[in-house]
């Protein structure tokens, strides 16, 4: 789960990083008031979901607060396309009005789990102010790893010996001590997936300050953080994956037009593939999990269907937890009680298999049964394909 800048700012630092001062604004009246209280020259920045803001013309020093409210009213209610939101965009519904500040030097600093050593590795640069896939194509040797041993954590020599290589000296080296123990403690207590402050920008006095920040969160440890829960803002998620979470089913959406539901994520990406491979695009992941009710299954296929894109739904269970005429019950019920108007494939295999079979057999519904995820596959593009002709 991702949050806006200024609440990840908010939460580093009261875990210690120094953080500009700033208010949040949603009407331009408000972001007026802002630069004043700042003493009128202040950074208004649009708060969505992606990085290339600046880039994308969601940031803006203004002089004066009447030019801040200026270009509250160009951003509020608009949509901001970066390089990472997609053609689609994010929309902009609130705005971080902050205190402008002198540069000397940009760094970049980032905590990340490194999913080869099972551990928090810590990515800084000397380059910092350009986004982390930029840093690593255009300045790669810039880049400083640095993996933290969890039965040790991040010591003060390890915070030094990187203050030193990014070329800091003096009193900015216990500073930035105390941002990177910060870091550490704000990603191991919170169960956060990613810290990352691009810039920390050392002023012309020397002291550092994190120009800005993101943090995202670990979605299956929110039930332990219900403060961290609590920040999510639904409306900067896809629409299909919001309300999959708020069902609380595993569910990606895509760019294709084949619905997938499907149990077990290793499952779902062999179907995908298998979908590739007979010349169709799924729609989306999802992974039902185990013991599905078809109660469950009928949520599974609401959220599929609220994709507009999707032509054909694939259904391929293979149940073990599961069983198979569960599944068959919960496909017979949304088929019913949706109203479908798309093809339905299914493709059933493991416990109670033959009575799941069975019941899709003798409920007289135009459902389509596969033996082998390669027919199911077939079958899906196939129904696509058709479907496609008779418009």
């Amino acid at each position: 789960m991702d949050i806006h800048e200024h609440q990840a700012k908010a939460i580093l630092g009261e875990f210690g990083v120094p953080v500009p001062r700033g208010g949040l604004a949603y009407s331009p009246e408000q972001a007026a008031f802002r630069a004043r209280e700042l003493g009128g020259r202040a950074v208004i920045k649009a708060q969505v979901h992606s990085g290339g803001r600046g880039e994308a013309g969601g940031v803006k020093l203004c002089d004066d607060p009447e030019a801040a409210r200026a270009f509250a009213i160009e951003l509020l209610g608009q949509t901001l396309v970066t390089k990472q939101t997609g053609a689609y965009g994010k929309r902009i519904d609130r705005l971080w009005v902050e205190e402008a500040s002198d540069i000397d030097r940009e760094l970049y600093l980032g905590f990340v789990l490194d999913r080869k050593s099972e551990r928090i590795m810590i990515v800084a640069s000397a380059s910092g102010g350009m986004e982390i896939e930029d840093l690593a194509e255009e300045a790669p040797d810039s880049l400083i790893r640095m993996v933290i041993d969890p039965a040790v954590g991040l010591a003060d020599f390890h915070a030094r010996e990187l203050a030193f290589r990014l070329g800091l000296s003096g009193a900015q080296i216990s500073e930035m001590v105390t941002v990177l123990r910060a870091c550490y403690r704000a990603y191991r207590d919170l169960d956060a997936m990613m810290v990352e402050i691009n810039p920390l920008v050392v002023r012309p006095d020397g002291t550092l300050v994190a120009l800005d920040a993101k943090m995202s969160f670990d979605t299956n440890a929110l039930f332990r953080r219900p403060e961290i829960a609590a920040l999510r803002d639904p409306g900067q998620e896809d629409p299909r994956e919001s309300y999959a979470f708020d069902h609380n089913l595993a569910y990606v959406g895509l760019d294709g037009d084949i619905g997938c539901i499907i149990n077990g994520a290793g499952l779902a990406m062999a179907s995908m593939d298998m979908i590739q491979l007979a010349g169709g695009a799924p729609a989306n992941f999802l992974d039902i999990g185990g013991g599905a009710s078809p109660e469950r299954v009928c949520q599974a296929f609401r959220t599929v269907l609220s994709d507009t894109n999707v032509r054909v739904i694939l259904v391929n269970i293979f149940a073990g937890i599961n069983r198979c005429d569960w599944i068959a019950n919960g496909v017979i019920q949304a088929y019913r009680d949706l109203n479908l108007n798309v093809p339905v494939v299914v493709r059933l295999a493991g416990t109670n298999v033959e009575a799941g079979r069975r019941l899709i057999a003798e409920s007289g519904l135009p459902i389509v049964v596969a033996a082998t995820l390669a027919e199911a596959a077939e079958a899906a593009v196939a129904a696509r394909a058709q479907g496609i002709a008779a418009q």
